[in-house]
């Protein structure tokens, strides 16, 4: 849809679908820069993404604008930079380990649930802190059926978020969320009360203040908490599948990742990959970016005019609601020939402007945990070939299908495990 009214009316072009405003729809370069280069002044982000408020709240810095993001953003950002970030390798390794022992040879599965478990499972140890037993169980009960009754995609309307009862279906998903949320109030709770810090973001958090000195208020912690678990989780696993789909069905390139593993191997003398060479391997570094490149989990980001603005030679309004479209501006053929091939060498030693390519999207509202994710999925997809050997196991042409947000492979990508 979104390329047959781009080569229909061009850029922009305005978008009108059933119960949203219209959205005005970009996609070169020069207009996305012009958009990301914004301060927040001009461009609210926090306005355009309030249909996801009743999931994440309120307070979670996708909903903020102005000085209150400013806020959120500083106290968010120390736990991803860094040496810190890196930490979490060994965890990433583990819960990977975790998926692959539980695979039988010879087996036909989707492979999308088990990277949703992977991912899942890294964030309730490096940002909650959990460690394997019944809470980190009782977590990943309650995060699961909340997060599998919110992906239905009508959910996402306004008029459809309306408590009709336990049966009904935002009924359903309120009641999920508020058990999980729950939970997660009594462990912040728990940890306030008794100090005990760790390594996990939720101990810089909890020891995190602002520069008036004020720390995070439980609300706050919660929101962001939820935050970093539905998007590092959800749009990861994804991510993740897209990758392996795309190397999968060229098999000369899962054969260069895995000659590339065992390169790596021999140079270090060892039988398995260390978190730190994983995430070394340019070519499993390629193919991640150019999955998120050629499938964008989230196909678009958007923002709410607050003044009077021209873009692409049109006068808009206040309150207009604009969007750069992530999948078109990765798919132009000035950019990127031949668009629609799976093709990772182009991220072979070559570098693309943040308005040429923005899977994480831009400028001050540039997802925060995008190391993490990148850091992630090189270290999960290296783990799966060095550990397995899969083959698409699919008889029908591989789809996108909605979820939520997101655009994830169709059957969760039918994969089988060499016997």
């Amino acid at each position: 849809m979104m390329d047959k009214c781009a080569a229909r009316f061009g850029e922009p072009y305005t978008l009108r679908l059933v119960g949203l405003p219209p959205i005005v729809m970009t996609y070169t370069p020069e207009v996305v820069k012009e958009i990301f280069a914004d301060d927040g002044g001009t461009f609210a982000a926090g306005k355009f993404n309030q249909s996801l408020a009743p999931l994440l709240g309120d307070k979670s810095v996708l909903m903020l604008d102005g000085a209150e993001h400013r806020r959120h953003r500083r106290l968010l950002m120390p736990p991803f930079q860094g040496e810190r970030m890196q930490r979490y390798g060994a965890a990433m390794l583990d819960a990977t380990d975790h998926a692959i022992d539980g695979w039988s040879p010879g087996s036909v599965f989707a492979l999308h649930p088990h990277m949703q478990d992977i991912t899942l499972r890294v964030i309730l140890s490096t940002i909650f802190g959990f460690d394997a037993g019944p809470r980190f169980d009782e977590m990943m009960k309650r995060t699961k059926r909340t997060l599998e009754l919110g992906a239905w995609p009508p959910l996402l309307l306004p008029f459809m978020q309306v408590d009709l009862g336990p049966r009904s279906p935002w009924g359903k998903f309120k009641r999920a969320k508020d058990h999980g949320d729950a939970y997660l109030f009594e462990q912040i709770a728990e940890r306030r009360s008794s100090g005990a810090r760790g390594a996990d973001v939720l101990s810089l958090l909890l020891d995190a203040r602002d520069e008036e000195g004020n720390p995070m208020t439980d609300e706050e912690l919660r929101d962001e908490l939820t935050t970093l678990l539905v998007a590092g989780h959800e749009t990861t696993a994804t991510a993740l599948a897209w990758a392996v789909r795309w190397t999968l069905a060229t098999p000369a390139l899962a054969y260069r990742v895995r000659e590339e593993i065992k390169a790596a191997l021999r140079a270090d003398g060892t039988t398995r990959l260390t978190a730190a060479r994983a995430a070394e391997l340019p070519l499993v570094d390629a193919i991640c970016r150019e999955a998120l490149r050629l499938n964008p989990v989230i196909p678009l980001v958007g923002r709410i005019l607050e003044r009077p603005t021209r873009i692409g030679g049109y006068d808009l309004p206040a309150g207009t609601p604009v969007a750069c479209s992530i999948y078109l501006a990765q798919r132009r053929a000035e950019v990127y020939p031949e668009p629609t091939r799976f093709d990772p060498s182009r991220f072979l030693g070559k570098k693309f402007a943040p308005s040429e390519l923005f899977p994480f999207g831009g400028g001050v509202r540039r997802c925060i945990g995008m190391s993490f994710a990148l850091y992630e999925m090189r270290i999960v997809l290296a783990r799966l070939f060095e550990r397995t050997s899969l083959t698409l196991a699919g008889t029908g042409p591989i789809r996108e299908v909605r979820r939520a947000i997101t655009l994830m492979p169709s059957e969760g990508l039918l994969v089988k495990l060499a016997a």
